[in-house]
């Protein structure tokens, strides 16, 4: 009896003394990476909550609103784009890993196969945006004024030999028109939400290069808490890197 009370106030002290981060992420690869260091950080003594949203507003607003502790699921440039637009001082603690975004079709096999005046889709936030014209200018498909501006918009397509028509989307949502449009520039999280496969069904994908890197994101207020420094630290061990490589098999690269 003794030792099971013993038991009991040695799990309650551990309990008191937790440090506790609720994290929002887009559900792939953002939350069963964070799943999956949940045990570490357990013996670390930090509870690791993972609330999942499927958009990238919320997730940002919420840890500026201090309703959550941090965020994964965006690249600094998103992050970036995001300060500036809603006046937010939101913050980089790690960068983790790279999702090349991909062209993909329901229709052709091929970019070169694009009919004339078909109709493309891409993300419609500024960042994603700008990136998707950036890998069709590199494909060949198009041309831009500035092939080095990342916020490039359709406005900015200085040639556009097929004439392609853009549609800008939400990115989750493009998943869901793949098959009513002829081709779709989708981020690697939604596209394996989608079941695809980036390395077979991409018609054109970001190379390893990309400076797009998906990071750990909060406040400037709680950026180096010790809980915050640990969730860093397990998001950048050898056990992350092999989860990624095995699981995603190049559909998501590690960054570390």
């Amino acid at each position: 009896m003794k030792k099971l009370l013993a038991v009991v106030a040695a799990v309650a002290a551990f309990s008191a003394h937790a440090e506790s981060l609720t994290v929002a992420a887009t559900p792939v690869p953002h939350a069963e990476i964070l799943n999956f260091v949940k045990p570490a950080l357990a013996k670390e003594g930090v509870e690791l909550k993972v609330k999942e949203f499927t958009d990238y507003i919320q997730p940002n607003v919420q840890v500026a609103e201090k309703r959550l502790d941090a965020n994964f699921f965006q690249h600094q440039p998103y992050l970036d784009e995001f300060n500036k637009a809603k006046g937010t001082n939101l913050v980089s603690v790690a960068g983790v890993h790279i999702e090349p975004l991909g062209v993909y079709s329901a229709k052709v096999k091929k970019l070169d196969e694009l009919s004339s005046g078909a109709t493309v889709v891409i993300p419609n936030d500024a960042t994603n945006g700008g990136r998707a014209l950036l890998l069709l200018d590199k494909a060949g498909v198009i041309k831009l004024k500035d092939n080095k501006n990342i916020l490039s918009t359709v406005k900015d397509v200085a040639e556009n030999p097929k004439s392609l028509k853009f549609r800008e989307l939400e990115a989750a949502t493009i998943p869901r028109v793949l098959t009513q449009v002829d081709a779709a520039l989708i981020n690697t999280n939604y596209a394996l939400e989608a079941k695809l496969n980036p390395e077979k069904d991409a018609l054109a994908i970001e190379g390893s290069d990309s400076p797009y890197v998906n990071i750990l994101v909060a406040r400037p207020d709680n950026k180096d808490s010790d809980a915050m420094k640990k969730l860093a630290a397990a998001l950048h061990s050898p056990e992350v890197k092999q989860f990624i490589n095995e699981k995603y098999k190049g559909a998501v690269v590690p960054a570390f």
